[in-house]
């Protein structure tokens, strides 16, 4: 139902949107967001999360609650969780009372200055509605969840490293856009250019389920900059992501099945970064999985994070054999998650295009610079009419 009503809307926002000022029709479009987010409230069935948020609330005054760091952690993570949705909803729906009084006293002054500011606002409410309608579509078992992202330079040479460090630039800006915290783990450098891999943990509501869709192969068709003849070239990057493991997905990895490397951390040029062999890398011997960690000081703390992410990836490894089975049964053909998913075309003309969703844009620059809200929402939504 919600996701319906949002559809109507934004196509009638669309419409509305390029028109001047006085051609658009305020009331109605602040009726449709009204609509809107009531259809949303009634997915998330706030009355639900405000006894959620009670009996959380309750937990978290426990006195004895952090005898158990683990489970107060849990708790606590919950409780913001589920205020920070309560508070996003009756926040907006104050916003979308507020505009009519706004236009009104814009109406009734005539004034140029204010009629502007409610076209502001109802663009910025439309904008936010439309994210928080998305997130409705997170409902898996590990959607709420930080996010581990891995980005690696794939068939292309140099030009596949320089395009795997873009990729992940592009992830930063788009981290930054929505205030999630990024914890950069691990990065190993290319010799010429770029990087080889990287590793991050992204922070933040709904990371991974927001972040899950865009596991896959990147494509990039430019002009290559290392190239003395000015060909075009194409290069890729593949996009791993995987939630961040929960004490209770009970992942035991045996000291036997494990290799444990120490070396020293180094930047761009081989430049050492500590000046002690305080790196770790990990190999799980039967999966072939092989994690490292560089960013903390010691040893010690680099092997436990190096662990969690270990740990992290046997989980969704776990899982995408789980759901191998289930597609068998059902005859699914469906890929992995090296499979080309969308492409980034710099010449001869600008074209960014999800193979997916066929959701595209020819402001290449933009994506680049973080701007993903629109190819992550298509994505979210052709997982759900998939699923």
């Amino acid at each position: 139902m919600a996701e319906s009503v949002t559809h109507e809307f934004v196509e009638l926002f669309i419409g509305h949107y390029s028109l001047p000022m006085a051609e658009r029709d305020f009331n109605q479009e602040i009726a449709a967001l009204g609509a809107t987010l009531t259809s949303i409230e009634s997915v998330l069935d706030l009355p639900r999360l405000e006894k959620e948020k009670s009996e959380l609330e309750e937990k978290a005054g426990a006195p004895d609650l952090w005898n158990d760091p683990e489970s107060a952690q849990k708790v606590t993570s919950a409780l913001s969780r589920v205020q920070g949705t309560i508070n996003k909803v009756t926040g907006l729906r104050t916003r979308i009372s507020d505009l009519p009084i706004m236009l009104e006293l814009a109406n009734s002054e005539d004034d140029a200055s204010a009629k502007s500011e409610v076209e502001r606002e109802l663009d910025a409410l439309t904008s936010a509605i439309a994210e928080l309608e998305v997130q409705t579509l997170l409902s898996g078992e590990y959607d709420h969840r930080d996010a581990l992202v891995t980005i690696r330079s794939e068939a292309g040479g140099v030009d596949a490293a320089d395009w795997a460090e873009m990729v992940s630039r592009m992830y930063f800006r788009y981290c930054e856009r929505h205030e999630y915290g990024v914890n950069v783990l691990e990065t190993s450098y290319a010799e010429e250019a770029g990087i080889k891999s990287t590793t991050f943990r992204v922070t933040g509501s709904y990371a991974y389920g927001t972040l899950s869709v865009e596991q896959g192969t990147h494509r990039l068709v430019r002009i290559s900059p290392f190239d003395s003849q000015n060909r075009r070239h194409t290069s890729f990057a593949g996009v791993e992501v995987v939630p961040v493991v929960d004490q209770s997905d009970h992942i035991d990895i045996d000291e036997k099945d494990i290799r444990v490397d120490v070396y020293r951390s180094s930047g761009p040029g081989g430049q050492g970064v500590n000046t002690t062999d305080s790196a770790v890398r990990i190999t799980h011997i039967p999966t072939g999985i092989v994690v490292s960690c560089q960013n903390e000081r010691s040893q010690i703390q680099n092997r436990a994070t190096a662990m969690a992410v270990l740990q992290s990836k046997l989980l969704e490894k776990r899982n995408q054999e789980e759901r191998a089975k289930l597609d068998a049964l059902r005859g699914d053909s469906g890929g992995s998650w090296g499979n080309q998913i969308r492409s980034y075309v710099l010449h001869p003309y600008q074209m960014v295009k999800d193979h997916r969703t066929d959701f595209e844009t020819g402001n290449t620059q933009a994506v680049l610079d973080g701007d993903l809200d629109g190819f992550i929402a298509a994505g979210i939504r052709w997982r759900r009419e998939k699923k």
